[in-house]
């Protein structure tokens, strides 16, 4: 089923049509594997608006009264449940695979996982649409978590067999996902269509996902194939593991790219690693996975814990379309400072989670004292929380490449992969009793 079985050794003459094809590939893998969650999140807010709504039995609300099961005393407009609850369904099952999956991810096939991938994306729209129950929309999350987090941590494995330029494709295909995910829903939403009529539409994103994988991408000679069997053999398990070794070395060029002695094969690939050398490896991350932990807490703690008490009555928009360009806007930052990697780099991610922490005292004195004017202003502070999330997540991933051995490259990416999802599960738990203070107000 993997094409790679029976690919030929990349001919340099075709090399620069092959590097755009990986680099479009990796584009729509990066859009297609996020484009899911990102749905999620933006449509958090009808999700349960429309669950409260059929499960009251409360006369049918004005426009403006959206705080089913709040107190009239509140100043604040909101959801009796915070949007945070399907932020954690979003986010829990990808923690999970992401903390344990890097362990023994390895030893299933690359197009096996982007099956299930398919499958759990495809199951995630069906059934947040057809739901009837706010339990079975968050079962709906629940399953383009797992599509989004075993994705994320394939393709970033994946991406070490390339040349280093896909990295790039990669974060700005992630960061468009954002872009398009958000935009769209908001614009189908606004232009009259049901969210289940938007889900349905959007099922053709991992239709795209698939094909992006198995026709487009020119797999190396290098890739690893489907026969893992072999690796019950001693003598296979070194021939498998030179198979799984990186096409890549620290120039772009491929000539260069294809100068490995024998003896760096053997040098560096002749072992796989053990559990000692992998938690060696994590404690050098540690560099990289906490900065970007802090920066994926603050901005996710704004984004489900802040926003949706950042509401203003005087506005046009109403408060779920001014939720919905919140998201929208975050998701414009993120695209452009993920796509920025081929511009300039940003060494010192820690940096970004100092000033993404500001930004969230910034914001939770804005909701407590409600001293913005209007939107407007927020639109602005949301449009650079999301630079600086877009930079802190690619920034991250290109120097943990450039600065980690050959053999320990395809682990330590997958590895790190957990800082985003650690930050943005704590910030939906810390999201919780904020939401229920403020609306207690």
């Amino acid at each position: 089923m993997d094409r790679a079985v029976n690919s030929d050794p990349v001919d340099t003459a075709d090399t620069g049509r092959q590097r755009w094809r990986n680099w479009i590939g990796f584009w729509l893998l990066g859009l297609c594997n996020n484009f899911a969650y990102v749905v999620m999140l933006s449509a958090a807010h009808d999700i349960l608006q429309k669950q409260e709504s059929q499960n009251t039995t409360t006369p049918t609300p004005a426009p403006n009264e959206t705080n089913i099961g709040i107190s009239d005393s509140s100043r604040y407009d909101c959801s009796p449940v915070s949007t945070a609850a399907v932020l954690l369904a979003d986010i829990l099952p990808t923690l999970l695979i992401k903390f344990t999956a890097p362990f023994y991810i390895h030893k299933v096939p690359y197009g096996f996982r982007v099956l299930v991938c398919f499958f759990t994306a495809v199951v995630s729209f069906l059934m947040v649409s057809f739901s009837s129950t706010i339990l079975m929309s968050i079962f709906g999350v629940v399953f383009a978590s797992i599509s989004s987090g075993l994705g994320e941590l394939s393709f970033l494995s994946l991406s070490v067999f390339f040349s280093r330029d896909v990295l790039s494709g990669w974060g700005s295909g992630t960061g468009a996902a954002g872009v398009a995910g958000a935009l769209l829903y908001s614009a189908f939403t606004q232009a009259g269509l049901t969210p289940r009529v938007t889900l349905w539409i959007m099922l053709v994103v991992p239709v795209i996902l698939a094909v992006s994988y198995f026709f487009l991408l020119v797999f190396p000679s290098s890739f690893p194939q489907w026969r893992r069997h072999q690796d019950a053999h001693s003598t296979s398990r070194v021939v498998n593991s030179q198979e799984r070794r990186p096409l890549i070395e620290e120039e772009t060029d491929t000539d260069e790219d294809a100068e490995t002695t024998q003896e760096e094969q053997e040098d560096n690939h002749i072992r796989p690693l053990s559990f000692t050398d992998q938690i060696y490896i994590i404690k050098g991350l540690l560099k990289f996975i906490i900065p970007l932990g802090v920066v994926y807490f603050a901005e996710y703690f704004i984004n489900q814990g802040l926003l949706e008490l950042l509401y203003f009555p005087d506005s046009r928009l109403s408060h779920a379309e001014q939720y919905r360009w919140y998201q929208t806007l975050y998701q414009i930052g993120v695209f452009a400072s993920r796509t920025s990697l081929v511009c300039f780099k940003i060494r010192k991610i820690f940096l970004l989670s100092l000033l993404q922490c500001l930004n969230a005292v910034l914001l939770g004195l804005a909701v407590y004292y409600q001293f913005l004017p209007n939107p407007w202003v927020v639109f602005i502070i949301i449009l650079y929380e999301g630079l600086l999330g877009g930079a802190a997540y690619v920034n991250t991933f290109f120097f943990i490449r450039e600065e980690t051995a050959k053999r320990e490259r395809e682990f330590a990416m997958a590895a790190a992969s957990v800082g985003d999802s650690l930050g943005i599960a704590l910030s939906a738990a810390a999201a919780f009793p904020v939401h229920h203070y403020f609306c207690s107000l």
